[in-house]
């Protein structure tokens, strides 16, 4: 092996004032690349934040419940608080996470528009590149990020596509500004310029005036119907709390069946 990790004589780490391996530039031993002044870290690995919120102590009911309380309790609650905590701008924020064809994961952040028993439902461009993720692949993890009350709420499990009549009373709920933009919008795919997608708008707001728009061809919902379910709340010296449910099967189970997951306590 030719300069191995703590090899004696092998290459030294870049910074240390001598040359590296393949004949690049020196680097002066403690100062700035010879490029120019060294510039700040992008992230502060120093920073910090305290966490305060409320936790899930030993004592709550939800450890004592034979069986399990369900998810769905839970869940409702927190969604409740979120929603009504003036320093959570967006309560329905989700990450989705999906797959891709190569396997690599994907993650963006799309609205949650549903949650009860049966699981959580957003809506997209279901020819958009998650929508062909998901249909290829149809599993999916979410993520609800409440950082302001330091709390964190995660869901996975497989995906169902709403039928066609409940994505268009969903539809109908909408803007009509966002009706139009999402008959106008080819989700994922390039676009010469803005200019070019407002006169996409200004033609479909033409061809619709003067009636409802109607549900698009390749729009519509899909369901995460989880086999897990995870609340986190964050303690002081990140001793979080996480209380963690699985489904007894391993298939997806309803939120509001205490008798279809088993509930944990997961060190941080």
């Amino acid at each position: 092996m030719v300069g191995g990790l703590g090899s004696g004589g092998g290459d030294r780490a870049p910074g240390d004032g001598a040359p590296v391996a393949d004949g690049g530039a020196r680097q002066p031993a403690g100062g700035a690349p010879e490029h120019g002044p060294a510039r700040p870290p992008v992230v502060d690995p120093s920073a910090r934040v305290a966490y305060t919120g409320a936790g899930l102590d030993d004592d709550a009911p939800l450890w004592r419940a034979d069986p399990p309380v369900p998810p769905l309790e839970l869940l409702e609650r927190w969604y409740a608080e979120a929603a009504a905590d003036e320093r959570v701008v967006e309560p329905g924020a989700v990450v989705l996470a999906t797959v891709d064809p190569e396997g690599v994961p994907d993650a963006r952040t799309v609205l949650l528009k549903g949650l009860d028993g049966r699981g959580a439902v957003v809506y997209t461009n279901l020819a958009s590149a998650k929508g062909r993720q998901l249909e290829a692949r149809p599993r999916a993890a979410l993520v609800l990020p409440w950082h302001a009350m330091s709390r964190q709420v995660r869901l996975r499990g497989a995906v169902e596509r709403l039928t066609r009549e409940e994505s268009a009373a969903y539809f109908a709920q909408r803007p009509r500004g966002s009706q139009v933009a999402a008959w106008a919008s080819a989700q994922s795919e390039r676009v010469a310029s803005r200019a070019a997608m407002e006169q996409r708008v200004a033609e479909l707001e033409e061809r619709f005036a003067g009636g409802d728009v109607p549900l698009p061809p390749s729009w519509g919902g899909v369901r995460v119907l989880p086999t897990s379910v995870e609340l986190w709340a964050g303690r002081a010296s990140r001793l979080h709390d996480r209380a963690a449910w699985t489904s007894r099967t391993g298939e997806p189970a309803r939120l509001d069946d205490a008798g279809g997951w088993e509930l944990a306590r997961l060190q941080p």
